[in-house]
């Protein structure tokens, strides 16, 4: 029903109440089957709770990542483009690094040439 009267549960919180549901039950059977129910209801609500947080966390990790994304342009495809505050380019030219004419060190590297595997 969409009137907006009843709360959607989470898929998380549900199997958290679940799985809490029955530790609980197992827990309180030790004191026989009464507290196998006391247990099974306390596991419940507890299971449920831990549920409504894990659920809350996701939520607010996603929002998190959808604002990270927006941010870097994933969304309105400028991913990677420089920021409109930013100052032109002075040449259209690719810097060096970028293709790939980086210099070669001069010295060998500090963990000495690489070597031979057979010998």
């Amino acid at each position: 029903m969409k009137n907006g009267k009843h709360k959607r549960t989470n898929p998380t919180e549900t199997i958290v109440a679940a799985s809490g549901t029955i530790a609980g039950a197992v827990v309180g059977s030790i004191a026989g089957p009464v507290g196998a129910v006391a247990g099974a209801i306390v596991g419940s609500v507890a299971g449920a709770a831990a549920g409504a947080v894990l659920e809350e966390e996701e939520e607010r990790h996603a929002h998190h990542n959808e604002e990270l994304d927006e941010e870097i342009g994933v969304y309105d495809g400028t991913l990677g483009a420089a920021k409109k505050e930013a100052p032109p380019a002075k040449v259209g030219a690719y810097s060096a690094a970028s293709a790939g004419a980086e210099e070669r060190p001069s010295t060998p590297p500090a963990e000495g040439p690489i070597q031979d595997v057979e010998d």
